[in-house]
């Protein structure tokens, strides 16, 4: 029997499509005996190197393909109906040559051609043909087209055109049965054309799945892409279910009159050869104007360096920074260490705050001698072969953090140096997520909405699909006993971590030697142009690979710097002691709210119980507070504050572990270990770290022997210098365990730095701080924006309404408070702004709005913006009401232009007199709006409301009724906070601000509702059951009593299952018939006076009135008044006296 090989084959990279993993195709592929294979994936090349990798450790030849799209006119044409429909075509890479060719065509149909798809036509063909074997593809191919349409003549026609293109040997007719009338019908006719011609068959099966049974996957995969359910008919649907990885002898069976088709198959695989440089690194070029040398450069600058940072260095730096040199000009780095200089000097230059370091690149002391880094390596004991060391073979990474107002400045930079041509971001894939793969099969399969709610809650967050039916009770019990949840499993789990959809990494950049496709393919959308491969595949390739990260806390330290610098003009946050008190005692007070790594309620917490005294202490929390290592930082703070409570298994370790009390908390703790302990080069150490952290077993096994008996010519061994061998194996043992979660301690130490500026910098300049803050979360975050607006409340400090002649761009510090940005103001852009504040500082203070609309005639103000900062209150400053305003400042605007439009003509400056302002106009007198429509107003302009809040009225009921805060919703309980876990009971009193009503399948009603009160905004679930009763009560505007349980799903902000809703007078009105109990300690009898007589004041009434010592434990109430007549006065007063947390309504 001849063999066969899959030339024509859909892989997960043909996104929401192709159901083939590559892993288990190439092992099927093996399975059926088959020697080689194809992915040719539509219109991209994402699976090539991963499926290049697969192949070459499975023993599978593999074949780099593509089924391309190619235009009907040209590439350039793009006109709706006529060039929506390209033909399909599949392009074989013969040899490297072909490769290359392919990376150019797939690359210029997304920069050139998309529409609609990546396209190529005739012209890209001809030009990069070479190297390429050309197959006809499927019906949707241009010949099979043709001969559907009856157009023989002009099938022949475009097989010849091709046979042309590639060459005589280069080019076959491609013939595939997949069993249906369509594909049947033309087979014939595709046979004639192959005879007439002398172009040769090819059979192929265009296989979208691995094994015929996974067809039903497959189709909810186009499904989910195409947002329907299984019993809708769709075009897309596959009319047979033979699109699968299909063996020798069902091909041959297929085709038994065409035996020499299913032959070719193997012929043309054999002609196949490509291979991928893997390992060799690729660096641009980098020049700078007078220097020959850049190795003697870059040596200089280090030495020039050295002495800049210590003065007069110590010998172990001067031979650390040799030994550093030595190693990265022996591993061909010099130019890396000069690329990131280069761009790092120009943002310093340019004044754009550059972050102190990231990742394990602040070990290196190069690094911290030339600016690269901010964070000394010799004090924090950093290590610099986590970094780079000769035995690392993937390439060092500098990862570098930006100012997020300056990082885009940095990128062009590096554009305009290497050539847009030669700089790209980098791909990235979403993925099918377990608890997403659920929620997206249960939709497409047409089942509920609650169902796929409720069985993607019960897997938990980051467990495999499989884990979860397997050790999760609640989930096993589901898969047993219900039939259509077990379906709904059993096919989430043939999706689950496929390929979604492709995005671009948030950071990535890569910078190429020669242009960017002589490497890569290129993907582009939205004028965005990224590699068509992973980050972790251009590492493999060699090619340099940057993160240009955007830093939003170093946007705010420099906002907060210069603000500081009006008071003291040399402050420098990089300058700042690293051991002040009062910073560590607000730490540990808990005052963390802004607090760059610790504002976070968990973190909050831990730092709480810990007490830092030292930038140590921040560095180990922030190593520590993640899953897994988490588990260690109650044995941490017991140590840090009992220090004789440490112990070491061996002596060895304390100068290792006794910065940490005892505790292994990173990575290059790990790698200590087995230098000190047992004699391994950094290097060597490295290596096994890595191979701990991937728990490779056999690797392991391996070195354990080498740990603790050591090996020849390598490394002493544990035993021979003195460690144990029980010992030495328990050592080895704890290691292996933390590896995993171990962390890199210099990426700790920089962002603790950051994290401790932040800190110092809300301590000593608080409004400075706050208002830099506000500032750059305003763009973000309405509900940060809220909570650091209630800190400053908190902190005494005033906000002060927006006004235009005393607000910035953004939030500023003033003696009585910070006062409201501009840029906060809707409708009024950037351009506006600038205008404004220039204005008023060339000529002065804005008098009135008539004096406002002429001075700023002509530039960037709308009309809309003049709307909305009235609204804002921003205007309230001139004579007149917001209601009078808003009647004249159209007409205002309007005479305003015209009088412009006279001054150009020359009109009023006949006689060269000068030209003076017109006298102001009569404004119409009127009654100023409600205090309701002001705040609507306020919100409207401002999207939050600061002047008050309609919920003020009813916050005392809410208070006493211990409602919850919206902002509370958003903390979920964790070990270390109390919070909501999913299925929790809560009530808000909150405004509804959105309605969405839909039907559900049955034909009832439900409603998503958006709301929100002073400390954020959440979404309420409302379903048929409590909408037909509460449907009169939910309107846009009501202010509403919810209680309900609460939802939570991974990458989601949590929700309100809504169980009951009323309106907040029914709600106030049923609160204010219940008792009141105030809490106060026994011992404070201004207190207890101050509650008895407001209570007298009151009246005797109904309302019983409970005193509750919170010292005691103990209720008692007042004799001569054990009843009060409760009002919302009573209860004001009352909360005003004791807190408002403090007084609470009984039953």
């Amino acid at each position: 029997m001849e063999e066969f090989v899959h030339l024509h084959v859909h892989s997960e990279y043909s996104l929401l499509d192709g159901a083939c993993r590559i892993k288990e195709l190439v092992s099927r592929v093996k399975e059926l005996g088959q020697t080689a294979c194809a992915v040719t994936d539509h219109g991209n090349m994402f699976a090539a190197v991963e499926f290049y990798n697969e192949c070459t450790a499975q023993g599978i030849k593999p074949i780099i393909g593509c089924e391309v799209y190619v235009a009907p006119r040209t590439r350039f044409d793009k006109l709706p109906k006529i060039d929506t429909s390209p033909y399909h075509l599949v392009l074989l890479c013969e040899n490297n040559t072909g490769y290359q060719n392919l990376i150019k065509l797939v690359s210029k149909g997304y920069t050139e051609g998309f529409y609609s798809r990546p396209r190529v036509d005739l012209e890209l063909l001809e030009k990069y043909h070479e190297g390429l074997i050309c197959l006809s593809a499927c019906l949707a191919g241009g010949i099979p087209r043709k001969l559907s349409d009856g157009n023989y003549s002009g099938a022949v026609e475009t097989a010849l055109r091709y046979r042309d293109i590639f060459g005589k040997d280069n080019y076959f007719i491609e013939i595939q049965n997949h069993k249906f009338p369509e594909q049947e019908r033309i087979i014939p006719y595709l046979i004639k054309l192959s005879q007439e011609t002398g172009i040769p068959l090819a059979a192929t099966n265009d296989a979208h799945y691995i094994r015929k049974d996974d067809a039903y996957s497959q189709r909810i995969l186009m499904c989910i892409s195409t947002a329907t359910t299984i019993n809708e008919p769709s075009k897309l649907e596959f009319p047979t279910e033979e699109f699968y990885i299909k063996s020798q002898a069902e091909m041959a069976e297929l085709f038994p009159f065409q035996p020499q088709a299913v032959a070719n198959t193997a012929k043309i695989a054999e002609r196949c050869n490509v291979s991928f440089e893997f390992g060799k690194t690729k660096l641009p070029y980098f020049h700078i104007e007078g220097v020959e040398d850049n190795e003697g450069f870059l040596r200089d600058m280090c030495r020039k360096g050295l002495y800049e940072r210590y003065g007069t260095p110590s010998d172990e730096a001067v031979e650390r920074l040799e030994y550093e040199l030595s190693v990265i000009t022996q591993m061909g780095y010099t130019d890396y260490y000069l690329i990131v200089w280069d761009f790092i000097h120009y943002a310093r230059t340019q004044k754009i705050p550059v972050g102190c370091g990231r990742g394990s690149g602040a070990g290196s002391l190069c690094a911290y001698c030339i600016g690269i880094t901010g964070i000394d390596p010799l004090k924090y004991n950093l290590l610099f072969e986590r970094f780079l060391n000769p035995e690392r073979v993937s390439m060092p990474d500098f990862d570098i953090d930006f100012c997020m107002e300056g990082r885009q400045r940095v990128i062009d930079y590096v554009v305009d140096k290497y050539g847009s041509d030669h700089v790209a971001q980098i791909v990235t894939f979403g993925t099918l997520a377990s608890k997403a793969a659920v929620r997206d099969v249960a939709r497409a399969m047409g089942l509920s909405y609650q169902t796929g709610d409720i069985v993607a809650k019960a897997i938990p967050r980051g467990m495999s699909l499989t884990d979860a039916v397997r050790d999760v009770p609640e989930v096993s019990k589901m898969y047993k006993d219900d039939e259509k949840i077990r379906s709904l499993l059993d096919t989430a789990v043939k999706v689950e971590g496929m390929p979604r959809n492709v995005s671009t990494h948030a950071a990535g950049v890569v910078i190429t030697k020669e242009p960017a496709d002589c490497y890569v393919p290129l993907y582009a959308r939205d004028g965005q142009i990224s590699t068509q491969y992973t980050m972790t595949v251009l590492e493999s390739l060699g090619l340099l690979k940057i993160d240009f990260l955007g830093l939003r806390n170093l946007t705010t330290i420099n906002h907060c710097q210069l603000a500081v610098r009006n008071k003291i003009p040399d402050f420098d946050a990089e300058k700042i002691p690293l051991d002040d008190k009062g910073v560590y005692d607000m730490l540990s007070q808990g005052r963390t709210e802004g607090v760059f790594q610790f504002e976070s309620a968990g973190m909050t917490s831990t730092i709480m119980k810990l007490r830092p005294d030292g930038i140590e202490d921040l560095i180990a929390v922030i190593s520590l507070y993640r899953p897994g290592p988490m588990d260690s930082i109650p044995i941490y703070i017991r140590n840090r504050h009992n220090p004789s409570l440490v112990t070491y298994k061996h002596p060895l370790l304390k100068k290792i572990l006794e910065v940490t009390y005892g505790c292994i908390v990173y990575q290059e703790q790990v790698m200590q270990i087995f230098r000190e302990l047992a004699g391994y080069s950094y290097g060597r150490a490295d290596i096994v770290r890595r191979a701990m952290a991937k728990k490779k077993h056999s690797v392991l096994e391996n070195e354990r022997k080498a740990f603790i008996w050591g090996e020849e010519g390598q490394c002493d061994g544990c035993v021979k210098r003195g460690v144990p061998e029980k010992t030495a194996n328990e050592i080895f043992d704890e290691m292996t365990s933390f590896a995993s979660y171990a962390f890199n301690k210099s990426h700790a130490a920089a962002y603790a730095t950051i994290a401790y500026q932040t800190a110092y910098l809300k301590y000593h300049f608080y409004k400075e701080y706050m208002a830099a803050l506000m500032t750059v979360t305003l763009l973000e975050s309405t509900e940060k924006l809220n909570s650091y607006v209630s800190d400053c409340i908190k902190n005494g400090v005033k906000i002060l309404p927006v006004d235009i002649n005393k607000s910035s761009r953004g939030f500023t510090a003033e003696q009585d408070g910070i006062r409201f940005a501009l840029i906060a103001v809707k409708s009024l852009g950037e351009g506006a702004i600038a205008s404004i504040i220039r204005e008023r500082e060339e000529n002065g203070v804005f008098r009135s709005l008539q004096n406002f609309c002429t001075r700023m005639t002509g530039r960037e103000v709308t009309t809309k913006g003049v709307e909305q900062l009235i609204k804002s209150g921003a205007m309230d400053c001139f004579p007149n009401n917001r209601r009078e305003m808003i009647n004249s400042y159209e007409a205002l605007i309007q005479s305003a232009a015209q009088e412009s439009k006279a001054n150009l003509a020359g009109q009023l400056d006949f006689f060269g007199m000068g030209i003076s302002e017109p006298p102001e106009k009569v404004i119409e007198p009127a009654e100023e709006y409600s205090h309701e429509a002001l705040l609507e107003f306020e919100h409207e302009a401002l999207g939050m409301y600061i002047s008050g809040h309609p919920l003020d009225e009813y916050m005392p009921a809410a208070y006493a009724s211990c409602c919850t805060e919206i902002s509370r919703l958003y903390q979920c309980a964790s070990e270390n906070v109390k919070g909501f876990c999913d299925g929790d009971s809560a009530d808000i009193v909150a405004m509804i601000t959105h309605i969405k009503t839909l039907k559900t399948k049955k034909g009832d009603i439900m409603c998503f509702v958006q709301a929100e009160d002073r400390t954020g905004a959440a979404e309420i679930i409302v379903f048929p059951n409590v909408y037909q009763i509460s449907s009169s009560v939910l309107k846009n505007g009501a202010v509403v009593h919810v209680k309900g349980r609460i939802s939570v799903k991974e990458d989601e902000n949590p929700k309100l299952i809504c169980e009951l809703a009323e309106t907040v007078q029914r709600f106030e009105e049923q609160a204010m018939k219940k008792g009141v109990c105030v809490r106060a300690l026994s011992g404070d009898k201004a207190l207890i006076e101050r509650i008895r007589k407001t209570a007298a004041s009151a009246g005797e009434g109904r309302n019983r009135l409970t005193l509750y010592f919170a010292d005691l434990n103990k209720t008692t109430a007042f004799r001569s008044l054990p009843s009060v007549a409760l009002t919302k006065k009573l209860l004001i007063e009352l909360q005003q006296a004791a807190g408002e947390k403090n007084v609470l309504f009984m039953q």
